[in-house]
């Protein structure tokens, strides 16, 4: 399948998942106010974090080995119960912890005790994100497309159906518990499309570990772990800084800018994660290799160009549409934010390159370094110039980190 094809069916899932996003922010935003959707940051931040780690982080190897080896079906076995295996030596003390120290997580994350239940139900379904996340990475790297669009669709509409009913019910609390209770539904929606399908086995997954093939997950797993605790992690960190020097208000207008952004460009993530892992890691020649990547820049980057500047012209028709008139002052953050996800995915398009040839020790190094200098350029930007400086430190971290990857993509190029 190639990029095109992938675009318009990860276009038909995304244009579902941005109308049914806007309408779960339109929603969020009546009943829960800025300060709401800043605490629902912080929960689906630990939520992601949590579940990557628990999961090892080998979803992007499942993708990568899956698609190098779909009609072996030794190979796969070995490459999926050695993924349950490490997943499950994860889960269960994790499962724990978080049951344990939910209390302390509750007043940490959302500063209060009141909501310790979520942090254990979240605990008890752990293992409904995790298998739903093998289960979509298998399909990816199988090439059943449409099924994961299937899947993404449906998990769209289970999302927010589970939300709307949630936070009309229990307000905040209901919220939260909703991005847990959808997460599972569709666990049960994405086995049932995987049991249908011709090359799956149940034994395929109850193997025992196969040590080599452990190891080259685990070569993924410490760049997705990488990801899963530094993007989180500096989110949490910024989001906390802003609200306890400028207010969970002012925290809650960088959430619901930062939300605009990743739903207007889930179109182009969506096809990185779905097209190019699996055909970069089955490309092998350098010419080839080029030619894949520029081939993505012609068009990506213009739909994310138009999709930006769009945007940002009509910015406070989207605000009114979508939030409320309390969250016009959001209105400064669009120019920075929207200059800072163009140059995102510009970089993005030659970060995957690292991810699918498992150049492990050069990807862990940038991510840990700019996302620590993302926290820090946000810390001197707000100082400097208040919340619009949070924006304005994301688009220069990644002017810088865009200008870093051109020259490890050229230098790889030139000697590999």
């Amino acid at each position: 399948m190639d990029l095109i094809k992938t675009s318009v069916l990860s276009a038909i899932s995304t244009i579902i998942r941005i109308l049914t996003g806007f309408v779960s922010v339109k929603i969020t935003a009546v009943y829960l106010g800025p300060t709401g959707i800043a605490l629902l940051g912080q929960m689906q931040n630990f939520l992601n974090m949590i579940s990557n780690i628990a999961s090892a982080g080998v979803n992007n190897g499942i993708i990568k080995y899956t698609a190098e080896f779909k009609d072996d079906e030794k190979t796969k076995q070995k490459i999926w119960s050695s993924a349950v295996r490490l997943s499950v030596v994860l889960i269960v003390p994790m499962a724990i912890g978080i049951i344990f120290f939910s209390e302390y997580l509750s007043i940490k994350l959302l500063k209060t005790t009141e909501y310790k239940s979520i942090f254990i139900i979240f605990a008890i379904s752990i293992i409904f994100f995790v298998m739903n996340g093998f289960l979509t990475s298998i399909l990816n790297g199988q090439g059943e497309i449409k099924k994961l669009t299937y899947v993404d669709i449906s998990g769209s509409l289970i999302g927010l159906a589970v939300t709307i009913f949630l936070v009309i019910s229990l307000k905040i609390y209901g919220a939260l518990l909703a991005i847990i209770i959808s997460q599972s539904i569709v666990f049960i929606v994405t086995l049932l499309f995987v049991i249908k399908s011709n090359w799956f086995k149940i034994n395929l997954f109850l193997n025992k570990i196969d040590k080599e093939y452990t190891i080259k997950l685990l070569k993924f797993s410490l760049m997705a772990l990488t990801s899963a605790i530094m993007v989180p992690i500096s989110q949490m960190f910024i989001r906390d800084y802003i609200a306890r020097h400028l207010g969970w208000e002012k925290a809650g207008y960088w959430q619901s800018v930062w939300r605009i952004s990743e739903t207007y460009l889930l179109l182009v993530t969506n096809t990185l994660s779905v097209y190019y892992l699996p055909k970069l890691s089955s490309l092998q020649e350098k010419v080839e290799i080029k030619k894949e990547i520029l081939h993505g820049y012609k068009i990506i980057m213009p739909i994310v160009i138009i999709s930006a500047i769009s945007i940002y012209i009509f910015r406070f028709l989207i605000i009114k549409i979508l939030f409320s008139n309390k969250f016009l002052p959001i209105a400064d953050l669009f120019l920075f934010q929207v200059i800072g996800d163009t140059i995102k995915i510009s970089s993005w398009l030659l970060t995957y390159l690292m991810l699918a040839k498992g150049m492990t020790k050069i990807y862990i190094a940038t991510e840990i370094v700019f996302y620590i200098s993302f926290v820090i350029l946000s810390i001197l930007m707000i100082n400097i110039y208040g919340i619009i400086g949070v924006t304005i430190g994301y688009a220069i971290n990644y002017l810088i980190y865009l200008l870093l990857m051109l020259i490890l993509f050229k230098n790889y190029l030139s000697y590999t």
